[in-house]
């Protein structure tokens, strides 16, 4: 399989939406209304500090981007231990017809590459204890320090 990994652009909502969906239903969530269309708004506002990359099939025709195969959105912050910032990866979907073909790699790789020329000094992620799929994947390109994350929502 050929694909290629490039800034997701205001036209591909449609094809990242069905993608989108499909990550929040693995995580059974739902989403409050207008959530969904705020987040596409700063996914494509080059203004905000969040961003995403997607994975692009190679087109048949070879004359531009095929199917939308996964997705990472990823968000730039500073810290207080460090000079510069942290990337934070915080979606990574890949199509389940496409997975074990190298896109999730490629995501979080272009994902690091994008961090380093930003001046980023780390890059992050968290996944489910219980997702071994990609947990499998991950434990090859980075190191698990057993951090705890604790969440409080708050009103």
């Amino acid at each position: 399989m050929t694909f290629r990994i490039r800034p997701l652009q205001p036209g591909d909502r449609t094809a990242w939406e069905p993608l989108w969906a499909a990550y929040l239903d693995f995580y059974a969530t739902e989403l409050a209304e207008g959530v969904t269309d705020e987040a596409w708004r700063r996914l494509a506002d080059a203004l905000e500090p969040v961003g995403a990359l997607g994975a692009f099939a190679a087109s048949d025709l070879g004359d531009g981007d095929g199917a939308l195969l996964g997705f990472a959105h990823h968000t730039f912050h500073r810290a207080t231990w460090s000079l510069t910032s942290y990337c934070y990866l915080e979606d990574l979907y890949t199509d389940p017809a496409a997975r074990g073909r190298g896109v999730g790699r490629a995501l979080v790789e272009a994902t690091a590459e994008l961090a380093v020329a930003t001046g980023s000094d780390k890059l992050y992620w968290h996944t489910d204890t219980t997702n071994a799929t990609a947990r499998s994947l991950y434990d090859q390109l980075a190191t698990h320090d057993g951090v705890i994350v604790y969440e409080r929502t708050l009103p």
